[in-house]
């Protein structure tokens, strides 16, 4: 489903712990992370989606997780010209996503990356608030940008913590999907 202007509706999952770091997913055979993401039927509303990517890619049900929210509106981001398939109609140019926050409420042990038919996470990791700024692919960096600077008082009432002062995580908290 793509809407008129090309954009492709989508929604994007922060998942976070106890103590405030995120699920940082790497993508099955490649050295490339992301947050949980993925694309809405034509019959589900934007938060059925996101309940079922959330047990599609981390194997998570709605009763493990708890929402803190969502952004107020569709936030938008456009694929390379490259990765634009123009061969197929409807052409997509991009992604239009509603980003939703959870928290877990259950042990790491629940997470399951192969849950579904085609993966899309090999491993995955807790990282800093801000990490994925610096990690996710580049095309996508302003919308990450944008939704975890909506969401941040979610986590952060008092205020989110500085980026500049964030440095990469070594990824010593790897977890193998399961297979």
């Amino acid at each position: 489903m793509i809407d008129p202007d090309g954009f492709r509706p989508n929604v994007g999952i922060i998942i976070c712990n106890d103590q405030r770091r995120l699920f940082w997913g790497r993508r099955v055979g490649q050295n490339a992370w992301q947050f949980p993401q993925g694309g809405i039927h034509e019959d589900e509303a934007p938060i059925e989606a996101m309940y079922r990517e959330l047990e599609e890619e981390v194997g998570l049900r709605p009763c493990q997780v708890e929402l803190l929210g969502c952004t107020r509106r569709w936030l938008r981001y456009r694929l390379p010209k490259r990765f634009i398939r123009r061969h197929c109609g409807p052409v997509c140019i991009g992604q239009k996503q509603i980003w939703y926050m959870l928290r877990v409420n259950c042990e790491e042990q629940a997470f399951c990356l192969d849950s579904s038919e085609k993966p899309e996470f090999d491993a995955w990791r807790w990282v800093k608030y801000w990490q994925p700024l610096r990690e996710v692919v580049y095309f996508k960096r302003q919308v990450y940008l944008r939704a975890l600077e909506e969401l941040a008082p979610l986590l952060y009432p008092e205020g989110p913590p500085v980026r500049q002062e964030v440095l990469s995580d070594p990824p010593r908290c790897l977890h193998q999907g399961r297979r």
